[in-house]
């Protein structure tokens, strides 16, 4: 049987508090809800500009001057039940624990914070994840490039939140392509995807940035280690550039045949 889901009231409005979503869902309106990152985290709770008119948190040019500041408890107290099954705890568990020892690995926290970094398996070779130095530094291998992050920006895909970049296997580094020019696939160049470097070392992103160390943990989490896909080479459209770039070869070819033939005409024949 499906648990009912606990309720909680904001300014005289029921709202179903939806851990398995991190979210508050209007209950005579499922569809309007209000993200839990939405909202301002302060440690015991969370804090949100709030709109009785609109039932959620005021659009950027909304026209109500009835807006208050509403704090609501920590998700652990409104739905311990919910969060135990979500985070893999038992309800005696979750007693007494915050939001953030939930949903952080504190583990894999405790570690970073005594300096280890994280690190990235890329083709069956490890690669450190060194913020400080902009890049995925490769283990053991001195003679490499690694992948700098300044590099590869312009590899960034929005819809799938990473990296997805030509590589080098024997190298154990980035390559960049000559997509002007290129006619076949690259036969010593695999295509690799990974995330951004604030999901692989959110604290090492934080500090550089002059952050708290832990901010946006809840929503990222933290972990030691990652591994690298593979992605096939037809499914970054670089078939479609090979053919677009043979088609302008062979025309610029003909160009130049064509030139050839016309200034021999001009010519003349020989005395």
């Amino acid at each position: 049987m499906k648990r009912e889901l606990p309720v909680y009231n904001i300014e005289g409005t029921d709202f179903i508090v939806d851990v398995a979503s991190l979210q508050l869902c209007e209950k005579a309106n499922p569809e309007n809800v209000i993200p839990l990152f939405d909202m301002r985290d302060v440690g015991d709770g969370y804090v949100f500009d709030y709109s009785p008119k609109e039932k959620n948190i005021p659009r950027l040019f909304s026209d109500d001057t009835d807006v208050t500041t509403v704090k609501i408890p920590e998700l652990v107290q409104l739905d311990p039940v919910g969060m135990a099954e979500k985070y893999g705890y038992s309800v005696h568990e979750v007693q007494g624990k915050t939001d953030f020892a939930l949903m952080v690995d504190q583990q894999a926290l405790g570690r970073r914070l005594m300096g280890q970094l994280p690190t990235v398996d890329i083709a069956g070779h490890t690669f450190y994840v060194d913020i400080t130095m902009d890049m995925l530094r490769p283990k053991d291998d001195f003679a490499s490039n690694g992948i700098v992050f300044r590099q590869i920006d312009h590899y960034y895909d929005d819809d799938k939140e990473a990296y997805v970049i030509p590589y080098n296997p024997k190298k154990h580094e980035f390559q960049e392509l000559d997509y002007e020019n290129i006619t076949a696939i690259p036969k010593d160049l695999i295509v690799i995807s990974f995330p951004h470097e604030i999901a692989l070392d959110t604290v090492g992103f934080n500090r550089k940035g002059g952050w708290d160390e832990t901010d946006g943990l809840k929503q990222k989490n933290i972990k030691s280690h990652f591994e690298a896909k593979i992605i096939d080479w037809n499914e970054t459209g670089i078939e479609q550039t090979i053919k677009e770039n043979i088609k302008k070869q062979q025309q610029s070819k003909q160009a130049d045949e064509s030139r050839k033939t016309s200034n021999r005409h001009r010519k003349g024949p020989k005395l």
